[in-house]
């Protein structure tokens, strides 16, 4: 048959990994947006200092900067988390809250988060690839109004990849200097980035920086 003609000459295996990565693109999607993202339960009081302690604090942070119980859960708030209005939880490791995927992204969910926009981006620039493979463009009305959607399709393909692109380079760039986005654009109003001597006590090089938020 026609089908198994195509297997043979390997045709059909481009289509089933585009498929795959849509599959997985979409259960990345629901895995990050269903997930805890790191919420700070009231039963971790007692042992918040001490994971805190295990994980990210840096000598050099401010000893005199101690955890104080957010205003609005009546929580301790560990080093480096923030109360999401929201979702009504202080989050670890705040980062921000996407309303694209209706979660905050914290502690537990950051590295799948960035792991999702990769793969969205793969599937974006391969469906965008596809797209413009199939516009011949012609100066004429009844040409735009056959390729009107595959058009539009591949401008909004562009529109989405580059959002993806930018908020991708973004993270891997706060990343990579041990950061969040919460910490870079409110710098001046974080008490233990105020009373540190450095401009980022956490930054511990490249290397480390990305071996401990993905490993």
């Amino acid at each position: 048959s026609d089908l198994q003609k195509q297997e043979e000459r390997g045709e059909l295996l481009q289509p089933l990994i585009f498929v795959l990565l849509v599959l997985c693109s979409v259960l990345l999607y629901f895995k990050v947006s269903l997930m805890d993202p790191g919420f700070v339960k009231s039963e971790e009081e007692a042992k918040a200092g001490k994971s805190e302690e295990q994980s990210m604090v840096i000598p050099q942070v401010p000893s005199n900067i101690k955890m104080r119980r957010c205003g609005y859960c009546m929580v301790k708030q560990p080093m480096r988390a923030k109360h999401c209005q929201l979702c009504q939880h202080c989050v670890r490791r705040y980062d921000h809250h996407c309303p694209w995927i209706e979660n905050c992204v914290g502690e537990k969910n950051h590295p799948l988060f960035i792991v999702y926009l990769s793969v969205q981006l793969v599937v974006l620039l391969w469906g965008g690839h596809v797209a413009w493979s199939g516009l011949y463009f012609e100066q004429s009305w009844d040409w735009l109004q056959h390729n009107i959607l595959l058009l539009m399709s591949f401008l909004l393909i562009v529109i989405f990849t580059i959002v993806v692109l930018l908020l991708l380079i973004s993270h891997l760039y706060l990343i990579s200097c041990n950061t969040t986005t919460w910490e870079f654009m409110s710098h001046h109003r974080i008490s233990y980035l105020q009373h540190s001597e450095l401009e980022n006590p956490f930054d511990q090089g490249v290397i480390l920086n990305l071996w401990r938020f993905f490993c």
